[in-house]
């Protein structure tokens, strides 16, 4: 497997990508949006995409970059997140005036970062973040970021463990150029729009409790060129081959004007 993630080497997309395939060759890219170029390209044959957070929540860029793209889920893997400040050599918290971070990084130490006396500057990825500091010597600048970042740029660890909850966890998906899942699939992310009227809603999830599939979760987007509609995404604890699945399906196909299946995939067990 050649799987493209977002970030430097040391990202967490990059430690989710081999927590789920050690054996795999890793390919950095700068955005999403290039992880996504790069499988249908054929640099890669899979792509790694976080889509939620256990603090920081939804990555909702990624969930409008899946309906951009017609590459489908094939695999999910959770990936442990645990923060570290890191510094270059010799730096205290007395010295640091800022701090840098991707956002969700931020987002997820916001109770530590409280209390220190520093800007905060979001950044395009977390390694990156600790990559800057070791390439510009930033003496006054730490990085949110992983222990593995801290190892590759040479980097101290100032604090360990500074995320708001010490179960920091994210989800992240993996996609392919084909819908072959990467296992037994036995989950299924579906994307649909319902009609703007009383209990659309209601009528599109009863589909799926009237043939006891459990919904594991709901995320709605908005519609840019239709304002105030939304888009509806949401994950299925089935495989969209099991028949109450299919009937489901065909039972909102009836009535609500757009149903896409983003995907049909095993759900992600730790290793034992």
């Amino acid at each position: 497997m050649r799987i493209a993630y977002q970030g430097e080497s040391g990202a967490y997309s990059e430690a989710a990508a081999l927590r789920f395939s050690p054996s795999a060759e890793v390919l950095p890219r700068e955005s999403f949006e290039a992880v996504f170029v790069a499988v249908e390209e054929g640099a890669a044959t899979h792509g790694i995409l976080p889509i939620e957070n256990t603090i920081g929540g939804t990555i909702h860029e990624n969930y409008d970059l899946l309906l951009r793209n017609d590459l489908p889920i094939v695999a999910e893997v959770k990936q442990p997140v645990s923060h570290n400040l890191l510094v270059l050599e010799g730096t205290t918290k007395e010295m640091l005036r800022r701090v840098y971070s991707h956002p969700q990084g931020l987002r997820q130490c916001e109770r530590f970062l409280r209390t220190l006396d520093v800007e905060l500057v979001a950044t395009y990825d977390t390694a990156g973040s600790a990559k800057m500091i070791q390439e510009g010597q930033l003496k006054g600048t730490g990085a949110i970021a992983s222990e593995r970042a801290a190892e590759m740029f040479k980097l101290s660890v100032l604090e360990a463990g500074v995320q708001d909850f010490a179960g920091n966890t994210t989800r992240f998906i993996l996609v392919g150029r084909d819908s072959t899942p990467l296992g037994e699939a036995n989950k299924t992310t579906v994307v649909f729009t319902v009609p703007n009227s009383a209990g659309a809603l209601f009528k599109a999830l009863s589909v799926f409790a009237l043939r006891d599939i459990d919904l594991t979760k709901l995320e709605s987007r908005p519609i840019p060129e239709r304002p105030f509609e939304y888009l509806f995404y949401i994950d299925l604890d089935a495989s969209r081959d099991e028949l109450p699945c299919e009937r489901a399906l065909m039972h909102l196909a009836e009535f609500a004007p757009s149903v896409r299946t983003l995907g049909s995939y095993p759900r992600w067990q730790d290793p034992e």
